[in-house]
């Protein structure tokens, strides 16, 4: 079966290129490379031993779409497309309203047209704010977005789940996942920012190779064991799996309208010093890091309740936070190194 992978290039979604592949699934790349690189396809291949397609073109352009439609027999979407920078999207709020809403809109558009039922849609735990009591299941309430990046999240959420409810055939699963870290093991891929990195790890990996003067800890007053902010980190493999679980699932759904949402995490809290000392500890390097104040719009702590994804997707998280760290340090050293 023929998936779209929308965003195919980027950081989740080349992964998931990977784990579709080898589980069978024919993965389409459609990405324009704003937010990702090239050097990503070839990274896919390297380690499928075999040619990935790829389209490049912008998921906003209904010309270019239609013809990716018509020239394949798609039997399924994971749409990862979007800008994804929070900062950015408070200074900019239009150009994601405009890429993020206007390419999901156009998708369900199209599979309508095309009659292509699957599609899994990358949601995120933004939709739940700071959450008034931990864990977060799929039942605790969204809050407020805190930017314009997040509500652009829960309103894409709101689409399918109302594109579903009117009826139309369509059988969607959206992922709300935490904090994606670590890289393939084999180093081919991971997460490459293009500049400054807004996530936590890449920035860490490059201030340990010296890319960066020094890794700044937001805030250790926090009401949490070590006054730092508490995430919920998995590793990308492992997040990549369940997005493969999510198509079978659909696969298997006899009804032609269905709609349902799970959240992908570990289900376990970390503090970023926590993560600072793992790392520290399983790399055998020594970071250097000082603590300045809070970061505007940072949530103290959140975390996932994973029950739900366990017994319905089948799928649970493997990797530890040792092996996301290990895999990521391998992988800046493999982008640094060949340079």
């Amino acid at each position: 079966m023929q998936i779209l992978v929308t965003g195919g290039a980027g950081f989740i979604g080349s992964h998931t290129v990977v784990e579709l592949s080898q589980a069978g699934f024919t993965p389409i790349i459609v990405d324009n490379f704003s937010n990702s690189e090239k050097k990503a396809i070839a990274g896919i291949e390297h380690i499928l031993g075999k040619s990935a397609p790829y389209y490049d073109a912008n998921c906003n352009d209904e010309v270019a779409m239609r013809r990716i439609f018509e020239q394949n027999s798609i039997g399924g979407v994971i749409h990862f497309a979007a800008s994804k920078a929070v900062g950015e999207s408070v200074e900019n709020p239009l150009k994601y309203y405009e890429n993020n809403l206007g390419s999901t809109l156009l998708l369900l558009r199209l599979m309508g047209e095309y009659g292509i039922k699957n599609l899994v849609f990358s949601s995120s735990c933004t939709v739940y704010g700071q959450p008034d009591s931990l864990p977060v299941t799929e039942e605790t309430p969204r809050q407020e977005a805190a930017s314009p990046y997040g509500n652009t999240k829960r309103i894409c959420e709101d689409f399918i789940r109302d594109l579903v409810h009117s009826g139309a055939l369509l059988k969607a699963i959206s992922l709300r996942y935490f904090n994606p870290v670590g890289a393939h093991e084999s180093a081919a891929i991971g997460e490459l920012p293009i500049g400054t990195p807004s996530n936590l790890v890449p920035y860490l990996t490059q201030a340990a190779a010296g890319i960066r003067p020094k890794l700044t800890v937001f805030g250790n007053d926090y009401n949490t064991p070590d006054g730092t902010c508490i995430r919920d980190f998995i590793h990308v493999v492992d997040l990549a799996k369940a997005h493969v679980k999510a198509l079978q699932l659909l696969n298997g759904i006899d009804s032609d309208n269905y709609h349902e949402v799970f959240n992908v995490g570990t289900g376990e809290g970390v503090s970023v010093m926590q993560l600072i000392e793992t790392f520290e500890a399983v790399n055998q390097v020594k970071l250097n890091y000082s603590v300045g104040p809070r970061r505007p719009g940072d949530i103290e702590q959140i975390y996932a309740q994973v029950e739900k994804v366990n017994q319905i997707m089948g799928w649970k998280s493997e990797k530890t936070l040792e092996d996301s760290l290990r895999d990521a340090w391998r992988w800046q050293l493999q982008i640094t190194n060949n340079k």
